[in-house]
């Protein structure tokens, strides 16, 4: 073979090893960068980041019914302004003059039409000043002095209403204690100092001490809890605010750590808790073995279109199942039991087939999954808690239950910032579930702060000293 011959088939041999090793480099770089594409359009829908994330895209989490009328829909409790049978103040408009000429200011009229204004008076503190009677008797001449009332400990201070509306826009309002305290100067035209509020806020986390008692028992024998947790900093490190709660109660505490630690500790209320518990699927909690498991459905809907939109078949597929299987009426569920339960595993393995095996680029290290194998063994592993809604009618679709009663804190770090002292956010955690309790109940907050500074509140009603 000629010499020329010899050194192109060389040749061609090396392009063709550049080429591998180019097509490798080529299908490693679409890999990234379809990954990359995935993280640049993650959002509420389709991903576990929050909805304040959206900016002014969001989008509901189930859609909406098609044809539907704006505004309030059928079932939906109005509050529209209606006019009170005793107004505080009544002013009748007389007509003046008669176009004849006839005054008629004394002339007998009747009441034809009304319209009522609601407005807010002057705003004023009220001062109350109480006085140390003495009386001396008049058998032996002993003198004998009256008592300030017990909580009256200072000349001068606030009394409940103010401690209980500062408390109410610190915890519930999420303002800062400056804020508060131009407010509360530009209302009343005192300028409430920051060392008040932040007392007030520590006497209403003492007094609720036994409320919050109250509060973790109802949880924890109840037969279905929503739990979540979110970051929240304090004194400029990364803390976790958790949640446990139910239709009508919440109960929240701070820890320095998100997972097993956390769950488990004493602060946690799930130790004792032996229900359905209500979750996103994050592993430490599949560590309590003493109680049973749901997963949140939505969640699962928000990882699925993310696969969709990059053109999962087996997502499409097991997305339909979970809503039909959803609307389904539960009774239907029941009976169609082994029939849901099978259409699970073959749409599992589907996706066996679609989605990679985990693979390893060196000898050490866990395997590299994508997100759909990732997703893929969590289904097949904890299939019962998906399913759990299924077949179990007290258990709900989703944990929105969770996510809405832990919300509140990440309006108040947008607002406020973080949390300067642990103390301060053990303090804006127990008040915090006070007032979601109260609001689930339907009653007014502010009242029951005051009845709480004044040593009550509705669940510890039968203490009320006589």
């Amino acid at each position: 073979m000629p010499d020329n011959m010899i050194e192109l088939k060389a040749l061609v041999l090396v392009l063709l090893d550049k080429i591998a090793a180019l097509e490798l480099t080529i299908s490693k770089l679409e890999t990234e960068n379809a990954g990359l594409k995935a993280r640049l359009h993650l959002d509420s829908h389709n991903s576990s980041k929050p909805p304040s994330s959206d900016g002014l895209h969001k989008k509901p989490a189930f859609p909406k019914g098609k044809n539907l009328k704006q505004g309030g829909q059928k079932g939906h409790d109005g509050h529209t302004l209606e006019m009170v049978k005793n107004p505080d103040h009544i002013v009748i408009c007389k007509p003046d003059i008669c176009t004849c000429g006839q005054e008629l200011f004394q002339q007998p009229m009747s009441i034809v039409a009304s319209r009522q204004v609601f407005d807010l008076p002057e705003p004023r503190l009220e001062i109350t000043e109480y006085q140390i009677a003495q009386v001396f008797c008049p058998i032996c001449g002993q003198s004998h002095r009256g008592q300030f009332p017990s909580g009256i400990k200072a000349p001068t201070q606030y009394g409940t209403g103010a401690k209980a509306l500062v408390t109410l826009l610190n915890s519930e309002y999420k303002l800062p204690f400056e804020k508060i305290q131009t407010l509360f100067g530009d209302l009343y035209g005192y300028a409430i100092n920051v060392g008040t509020i932040i007392a007030a806020n520590a006497a209403c986390y003492n007094k609720l001490a036994d409320t919050e008692a109250l509060i973790q028992e109802k949880i924890t024998s109840s037969s279905v809890a929503n739990s979540d947790e979110s970051g929240v900093r304090c004194n400029g490190k990364l803390h976790w605010l958790h949640v446990a709660s139910t239709s009508l109660f919440t109960f929240l505490f701070v820890h320095q750590k998100r997972g097993k630690e956390a769950i488990e500790s004493d602060t946690s209320i799930l130790k004792h808790f032996f229900g359905w518990l209500v979750h996103d699927c994050w592993g430490s909690y599949f560590n309590l073995t003493h109680l049973k498991h749901a997963v949140c459905g939505a969640h699962l809907l928000r990882e699925l279109q993310s696969l969709i939109e990059n053109q999962s078949q087996w997502a499409i597929s097991f997305k339909a199942f979970l809503l039909e299987t959803y609307n389904k009426p539960f009774e239907q569920r029941l009976e169609n039991r082994a029939e849901i339960e099978q259409q699970y595993d073959i749409l599992l393995e589907q996706a066996q087939v679609e989605e990679p095996q985990p693979t390893r680029t060196g000898s050490k290290g866990r395997h590299k999954r994508t997100k759909g194998r990732n997703l893929l063994e969590r289904l097949q592993k904890f299939k019962p808690a998906v399913l759990a809604f299924a077949f179990n009618e007290e258990v709900p679709f989703t944990n929105n239950q969770a996510e809405r009663d832990i919300r509140p804190i990440k309006v108040k770090q947008k607002i406020s910032g973080c949390f300067r002292t642990f103390q301060g956010a053990e303090h804006y955690a127990r008040i915090a579930g006070f007032i979601s309790t109260t609001r689930k109940h339907k009653l007014n907050v502010f009242k029951e702060l005051c009845n709480v500074f004044e040593g009550y509140s509705f669940l510890t009603i039968q203490q009320v000293p006589k």
